[in-house]
């Protein structure tokens, strides 16, 4: 009997990038709890003959402090198989000789200490949770209504993600907000920005249609993912409803 296109697929796969956050674990107060079965799930991954990475959209914390939580879970993961909005979106201010004005959580702040941030002429968005306040999104929008070509960068657009206690809105919501009010389209950085999902690929030096993606998300990480020419599966985990 022939093998199934879905068989011929898993066949020719090299790599295997997981989301986190409602794949592995579902975040929460003391830094949340793993999914049952995700820790051993990533093992039987990295026994196989396969390039492993982790893509996030994750902007709470530096990627050390991020990946030894998950150690601390369980997680066989390191630093360097983390691709996170921050460190790519840093990389992109100091191309263009940006000066950010920043309304980010603040475990993420020491990602941005390499850039200045005197006179600020664009604003950074990620995932400030309890930071979004009326004053905070106000600040932010009198930077960029101030300035004669506004630039704004959202660390993802997300809509909501899960947390042990329910569903929690995410970045993506107050980066509409911010748009409306400045007539601005943000540029986003992270999942499912293409160019974020290349530089994973790159970094593990295959193709994307010899790649699959695992998410909760069914528009930035599988949908993003598709889009790149990935494969892309759901879980049933995390955000998924």
């Amino acid at each position: 009997m022939a093998a199934t296109s879905w068989e011929d697929s898993v066949k020719s796969l090299k790599g295997v990038i997981l989301d986190m956050c409602g794949v592995l674990y579902d975040a929460g107060e003391d830094g949340g709890t793993p999914i049952p079965g995700s820790v051993e799930a990533v093992k039987r991954l990295k026994a196989l003959d396969l390039q492993l990475r982790f893509c996030t959209n994750e902007t709470q914390a530096t990627r050390e402090v991020f990946v030894a939580k998950l150690q601390r879970m369980g997680f066989d993961i390191s630093v360097s198989e983390v691709f996170s909005p921050a460190p790519a979106a840093v990389a992109v201010l100091k191309e263009r000789g940006l000066r950010p004005h920043l309304l980010v959580y603040d475990g993420v702040v020491p990602e941005f200490d390499s850039v200045e941030k005197a006179n600020p002429n664009c604003v950074v968005i990620g995932d400030a949770a309890e930071k979004f306040s009326y004053q905070n999104l106000n600040d932010a929008f009198r930077v960029l209504i101030g300035l004669e070509k506004p630039v704004l960068f959202s660390l993802g657009r997300g809509k909501y993600y899960k947390e042990d206690d329910g569903l929690k809105l995410d970045v993506g919501v107050y980066m509409k907000a911010l748009e409306y009010a400045c007539d601005v389209e943000a540029e986003v950085i992270g999942k499912p920005d293409p160019m974020f999902f290349q530089k994973v690929l790159d970094d593990m030096g295959i193709q994307s249609h010899q790649t699959l993606m695992i998410g909760d998300d069914l528009v930035n990480d599988v949908g993003g993912a598709q889009h790149c020419g990935m494969k892309g599966v759901q879980v049933r985990t995390g955000k998924y409803r």
